[in-house]
């Protein structure tokens, strides 16, 4: 076996019929015509689906193929994720706090975040993923173990985890999200899926120093006023010296509740709707110095453009900051969804079907005229659509109580999107019917371990920003990158022997100071 993978690039593929095939990567080139990045391999053999092990194909050459050895069956293990995931709980103590919370099924949770983080799939999906990958287990977990898993998980475990877990020490950041994380998303779940897959509303505590989260509430439905804010904040058993940073996003907009923030000081970041009258002023007041020299700056080894202005709130002119930030990537988004916003807008109108918020919009975009004959007639106002179309995309702005600095707004603010993303997957469908998650507390339990896996992930972002590492990587290409390094493993031997590191995953390892052990 030792010769036979040693040392190759291995892609991995799920057949529907279960079967999982092995395949080498013999070349990755760019394609010029399809403008994308192709791979070359070939099918070398599959899995055991029993006990994983690689049975070649026959178009496999014979002279590659090791001396059977029925006294020794070695088992190839992909060993990559393992060893980074592994790393990163030893640096926060995550599966220490997990023991002392779970003592008898803490491998499993731990197993099953790190599949989900590495996949990006289905839960239900794990017995294949842990029976090809190292783990904190021996071995793959079957559907109805990962049920009755999730049984286990109760409301008793999360909060003795959360009690353990959530002694760091510092000022808190509280991000208020839902599960869907873009305009486009939510339209889609909306039109097709709403009574399938609810909208799954959070509140998140991060331990805003390290950028770790430390806790979660689900919520029944969206915060939209400073009195439920504070309701939930106190749910919360933060430390006594913690204060705490509440990241809000555009639904929690309103004067009373940012002149509310400001009376009662509590720190906030607020993302600004972009159609409010006082907002386009301000990018109008401030157009060329954020597109321009002036705006120029890195995070990440990326461009951003970006500028923060002092803006004082209300009549008391209480102390506040305007962080206004322009992306080129984003326009061409924002232009997309503000097309389709227009075709909604006329096809409601058409339709007769009219939506109250959305009675001023349908009097500054159209023009329609009711005749006892024709009916109603529906013009668009090309001069008022091209207008909010070309003025305003790409355009974002943040409003912070405490931040001055527009770039660390923005990396605050940025973390919401992972904590949007790692929960978006909450209403995999697969998940649902497979592992028969019916109820709050299967879902509960479900989150939690959305919920780990959310923690390793945060430790990687954050050390791959420390490292330099984020400037050439995206924590999900980093991840990819490891796939190929493989264990072979013999009974009786101990850890097995480790399959020879790239040059970019000798890279990743010396970086970020893993320990390839067994390497030459």
């Amino acid at each position: 076996m030792n010769d036979l993978l040693q040392g190759k690039r291995l892609n991995y593929l799920r057949r529907p019929n279960g079967t999982t095939y092995v395949y080498e990567v013999l070349d990755r080139y760019w394609d010029k015509e399809k403008k994308q990045a192709r791979t070359r391999q070939r099918c070398i053999g599959k899995l055991d689906p029993q006990t994983g092990d690689f049975i070649p194909s026959k178009r496999f050459s014979q002279q590659q193929k090791a001396p059977p050895d029925p006294s020794c069956r070695a088992r190839t293990v992909i060993a990559g994720p393992g060893l980074l995931f592994r790393h990163l709980d030893q640096q926060i103590g995550l599966s220490d706090c997990l023991q002392e919370a779970a003592p008898r099924i803490w491998a499993e949770i731990l197993s099953l975040a790190a599949c989900l983080l590495a996949s990006g799939g289905a839960l239900s999906d794990a017995d294949i993923w842990l029976s090809q990958h190292e783990s904190w287990l021996d071995g793959p977990l079957t559907g109805g173990e990962i049920s009755n898993l999730l049984k286990e998980i109760t409301a008793d475990v999360r909060q003795a985890f959360f009690r353990q877990w959530g002694t760091l020490d510092g000022e808190r950041l509280c991000y208020l999200t839902s599960s869907v994380s873009s305009w486009q998303e939510l339209k889609e779940c909306l039109r097709y899926a709403c009574d399938e897959f609810p909208q799954i509303y959070l509140a998140t505590i991060y331990a805003k120093d390290k950028l770790l989260p430390v806790s979660y509430r689900e919520l029944p439905g969206p915060i939209t006023d400073v009195t439920a804010l504070r309701n939930l904040l106190s749910t919360f058993d933060l430390p006594r010296t913690s204060g705490v940073h509440v990241v809000l996003d555009q639904a929690f907009y309103s004067q009373e509740n940012i002149e509310q923030l400001c009376e009662s000081r509590q720190p906030f970041t607020l993302a600004l709707p972009a159609d409010l009258g006082w907002v386009e002023d301000l990018i109008d007041q401030y157009r060329d110095r954020v597109d321009g020299p002036d705006g120029l700056n890195f995070i990440d080894g990326q461009p951003i453009y970006c500028l923060a202005v002092p803006y004082p709130w209300g009549e008391a002119g209480r102390s506040c900051w305007a962080h206004i930030f322009y992306d080129a990537d984003q326009m061409v988004q924002d232009r997309q969804n503000y097309d389709c916003y227009i075709l909604d807008l006329e096809e409601e109108l058409l339709g007769g079907q009219l939506v109250k918020e959305h009675l001023k919009d349908y009097e500054r975009y159209f023009i329609v005229r009711e005749t006892p004959v024709r009916g109603r007639t529906v013009k668009r106002n090309s001069e008022a659509i091209t207008a909010g179309r070309r003025q305003y995309a790409g355009f974002s702005v943040l409003l912070s109580s405490v931040l001055k600095d527009p770039l660390e707004a923005f990396r605050i603010y940025r973390e919401k999107e992972l904590v949007e993303s790692c929960f978006d997957n909450l209403k995999n469908e697969s998940d649902m019917s497979v592992l028969r998650i019916h109820g709050s507390v299967g879902m509960s339990s479900r989150s939690f371990i959305q919920f780990i896996a959310m923690i390793l992930l945060a430790q990687l972002r954050k050390r791959m920003f420390e490292t330099g590492l984020s400037k050439s990587y995206t924590d999900r290409r980093l991840i990819r990158e490891l796939e190929s390094l493989i264990r072979i493993e013999y009974p009786g031997s101990g850890k097995g022997e480790l399959g020879r590191l790239s040059e970019q995953q000798r890279e990743i390892f010396e970086t970020l100071g893993i320990a390839a052990d067994g390497q030459p």
